[in-house]
């Protein structure tokens, strides 16, 4: 049988469907492009905004329109939040949240033979087991993601994500090892880890931490990198930061989101750090770690945000000289508390400051990479296009440059030349 499957949302959703298809693969499936005639669809949802879930609908809709009589599989976030509308979209097989995922083939199976809908979304309970997932290669990737934990307890008051996904669940590291170096076994120089809050794994075990694991994966032959996909402010604790003092593959770049640079703002979030708080941490990290490349997250809108809060979080950024932003404006989930704050905030006015927020992001991106113009940075291949190779190095600039398509996925030298338009252009060092 065919299979067509899309992704939609975050890294943990790219793990988690392409561990589905490893287990679709096993029982002789064959993939296909998501445009093309499929015998069976999966759609793996978002539904961390309003955006999110309406791509969600669409691609659902699209899916039963390729093909009317395919079985189509929903699962993901938005299934576990609103089961009963993904049930009511015409020509939906299958319905699954986010867990019990490894039982996808089968329900296939089950519905193949009854040719009846099929829901298998739960309540997540605080003691909720780790799914079964698991995966051995990336399809069309070069660096590969490894889910560690899933669940969050942070509840900010703007997230539907731990009503979503539960609460906070560890991979056993017996199993992220075997799972780490099978990866680095299929070619993999670089992994990266990633979770629901990456930084947050351990909490639910005994006696082991996050910088447990993070010593346990040095360990393993044939790692060059390993990238942490996302850790809070909060989890870089000293024995978090002393592995990364004295790593030799950890790479130079950490994503650490700070969400607002207003004080006010902050709280309202319920982010349990202050502005102070995360400053001196960074400070500390660029100690530890000379040209480190931090990106971060930033919310803009958020519910009774002035101008003069907003300028605030401007001036902030600027002083943090982030490498790059990643930018979303504030969107209303019912069910979480910032839904219901007063004074919501215009669409107009968050969308120019989302424009002006990612103006300052292309200023600060430009600066850091200048910073490197000249000097000579190991980088992955991940595509070709035109003849020109495309790549990240260990600090998360993209670089272009000429090469052969034989060079994707091994570490090649390459000295930054010029920038033009944020095109960072490069050449390969013998």
């Amino acid at each position: 049988m065919k299979v067509a499957l899309l992704t939609l949302g975050c890294k943990v959703n790219s793990y988690e469907t392409e561990a589905v298809w490893e287990l679709l693969e096993k029982e002789g499936y064959d993939r296909v492009e998501w445009n093309d005639q499929s015998d069976v669809f999966i759609i793996n949802t978002c539904s961390v905004t309003n955006t999110g879930e309406a791509k969600s609908r669409k691609m659902i809709r699209h899916a039963v329109a390729t093909n009317p009589q395919a079985i189509v599989v929903v699962m993901g976030c938005f299934s576990q939040l609103k089961v009963s509308e993904v049930l009511a979209i015409q020509g939906v097989s299958i319905a699954i949240g986010t867990n019990h995922r490894d039982q996808i083939p089968s329900m296939i199976k089950k519905y193949i033979v009854e040719h009846k809908p099929i829901s298998l979304v739960e309540d997540l309970s605080p003691k909720e087991a780790y799914d079964n997932l698991a995966i051995d290669h990336f399809v069309h990737h070069q660096r590969a993601f490894l889910k560690i934990q899933d669940g969050c307890n942070n509840f900010c008051s703007y997230c539907i994500i731990p009503y979503a996904r539960g609460r906070i669940r560890s991979k056993a590291p017996e199993i992220v090892m075997n799972e780490a170096l099978r990866l680095v076994e299929s070619g993999f120089k670089e992994i990266i880890l990633t979770g629901i809050h990456t930084g947050g794994y351990g909490q639910d075990l005994k006696n082991y931490r996050f910088s447990d694991l993070l010593k346990d994966l040095e360990k393993i032959d044939g790692l060059k990198r390993l990238r942490i996909s996302s850790i809070e402010i909060s989890e870089l604790t000293e024995d978090v930061l002393e592995v990364i003092r004295h790593s030799k593959i950890i790479v130079n770049h950490l994503h650490i989101p700070l969400q607002s640079g207003s004080e006010r703002i902050l709280h309202l979030m319920n982010r349990k750090y202050t502005k102070n708080d995360y400053m001196s941490k960074i400070a500390e990290i660029r100690q530890i770690r000379k040209g480190i490349a931090i990106t971060t997250d930033v919310i803009v809108g958020f519910p009774s945000e002035t101008e003069a809060e907003f300028n605030e979080m401007m001036d902030f950024i600027r002083a943090m000289e982030f490498s790059e932003l990643h930018v979303f404006p504030f969107s209303k989930r019912d069910g979480t508390l910032a839904a219901s704050m007063a004074n919501q905030i215009d669409g107009t006015i968050k969308k120019q400051r989302v424009n002006d927020l990612i103006s300052l992001s292309n200023e600060l991106s430009k600066k850091y990479s200048e910073l490197f113009i000249g000097q000579t940075l190991e980088v992955i291949p991940e595509s070709i296009s035109e003849g020109y190779l495309l790549g990240h190095s260990d600090n998360y600039l993209s670089l272009r440059f000429k090469g052969h398509l034989d060079l994707v996925g091994q570490i090649v030298q390459v000295k930054l030349n010029h920038i033009e338009n944020l095109t960072l252009f490069g050449e390969i060092i013998e």
